[in-house]
């Protein structure tokens, strides 16, 4: 790393730039906030020792204009005059660090060893980051639409403010991908996004998750617990298939939105909590909460700002675009020339029904992708349930065999699952019979 020593002593400065060195690292000497400033904007600097009192100038100062001018950079500060609120004071305006003097190399080397440490877990994760945003499409959040015109209109006016949003619509609509949207677009955008997955896991497990749990509280938990709330902490908390919460949950989430109050399992001590709430759900909650399956208070306090995204069969004017874009990812992802598709193939688009919606056509494309022989798309490349049309005859009630009525089922609920695990929970049954069941009907 190239460090940056400003101290006005100039024996201070020598002894802290060969601690520096002697760790591996560049050590480049200033005696003044001014010359800082001017080595600061014409070279890069990873960290800074910095001295709160460098004669006339007033460190702290000092601290707040190299920040302006390098963000990023990882500032200590030094000084005789060691105090608790200095040292506060300093963290606050933005010190990674803070070290008395007389300080020792070994104190110099090893601030440096944590520096370096974060720096590379911060590549790590701005990696982590840009893989991510390789492996997934671009999101497409603009509509021709009405009914998805006003939806995202909707959601985007209340993005800023703290209201709690619902969002409905069938699975694969992209729920999840709206609600990261209006926490891009909120007040909270510093603060993390942190999703609870309701359907996820047993009532016992789900509770603990979401509001944390204190060691001894039940079997299994050996140590103290922070909850997603907590790590939500000045951000958003994004429950995913709201619907699917257990009835003796609702009320401990109906005075989290009310008080803004939780309590972790096993502690009765009342915690603060300071999180904007997006719930999202496939489900009727009006008539779940009909059916006593939903608290209504609980209904009224999420429902204050209601987004419904409609399903992409009532988004005839966007299916061609979206396919397009898939099809430029994916053919992007796997390096090959993929370049358009077949007329025959647009047509098949435009007459299936798409039960599985943006996820289901997303898997269409990539799997279409994956064994397209040529530069085009064909109709032999699509799923043969989608290439010989949505066979709108195969419904409850029609002139159909059972087994043909329930092949098209179990296809429609795969398509509209995140995973084989969701899907089996949705039908009933578990995954290795829905396993077995697709194999049997020539579905897998």
């Amino acid at each position: 790393m190239r460090v940056l020593i400003v101290d006005d002593e100039p024996s201070i400065r020598k002894t802290t730039r060969i601690a520096v060195e002697t760790a591996g690292h560049e050590g480049v000497e200033a005696a003044g906030g001014t010359k800082a400033l001017v080595l600061l904007e014409e070279h890069d600097f990873d960290a800074c020792f910095l001295d709160v009192n460098l004669g006339r100038e007033d460190g702290l100062e000092v601290l707040a204009k190299l920040l302006k001018v390098r963000p990023q950079l990882a500032v200590v500060m030094f000084t005789a005059y060691a105090s608790i609120a200095t040292a506060v004071e300093a963290m606050r305006r933005g010190a990674y660090d803070f070290i008395p003097k007389p300080f020792t190399p070994e104190q110099v080397r090893a601030v440096l060893a944590r520096i370096g440490k974060n720096r590379v877990l911060q590549q790590r994760v701005e990696t982590l980051e840009h893989q991510l945003a390789e492996a997934a499409p671009v999101v497409d959040l603009e509509s021709p639409e009405p009914l998805m015109r006003r939806a995202l209109d909707v959601a985007f006016k209340a993005a800023p403010t703290p209201a709690t949003i619902l969002i409905l619509g069938p699975s694969g609509t992209g729920k999840s991908v709206l609600a990261r949207e209006v926490h891009r677009r909120s007040t909270q955008l510093e603060g993390a996004l942190v999703t609870v997955n309701c359907p996820s896991l047993s009532r016992e497990l789900l509770e603990s998750e979401l509001f944390g749990h204190v060691k001894g509280s039940f079997t299994g938990a050996v140590a103290d617990k922070q909850g997603k709330v907590a790590a939500a902490e000045g951000g958003t908390l994004f429950l995913d298939e709201i619907g699917e919460l257990p009835p003796s949950i609702q009320p401990k989430l109906l005075r989290l939105l009310q008080e803004r109050e939780y309590e972790r399992v096993g502690e009765t001590k009342p915690r603060r909590a300071n999180v904007r709430v997006i719930a999202a759900t496939n489900r009727d909650l009006a008539a779940e909460v009909k059916a006593g399956r939903f608290r209504e208070d609980l209904y009224y306090r999420l429902n204050v700002i209601s987004v419904v995204l409609p399903g992409l069969k009532e988004r005839p004017a966007d299916l061609t675009r979206l396919a397009e874009a898939y099809r430029q990812h994916f053919a992007a992802q796997l390096g090959k020339p993929v370049l358009g598709f077949a007329p025959a193939v647009l047509e098949a688009f435009g007459r299936y029904g798409w039960p599985g919606n943006l996820r289901e056509l997303r898997n269409v494309i990539e799997r279409a992708a994956i064994l397209c022989a040529g530069e085009t798309i064909e109709l032999c490349d699509l799923p043969e349930t989608l290439a010989a049309g949505d066979a709108p005859d195969i419904a409850v009630g029609a002139r159909v065999t059972l087994e043909a009525l329930e092949a098209e089922h179990l296809r429609r609920i795969v398509a509209a699952s995140r995973n084989l695990d969701e899907a089996a929970r949705t039908l009933g049954i578990d995954p290795a019979t829905l396993y077995r069941k697709r194999q049997k009907l020539g579905l897998a």
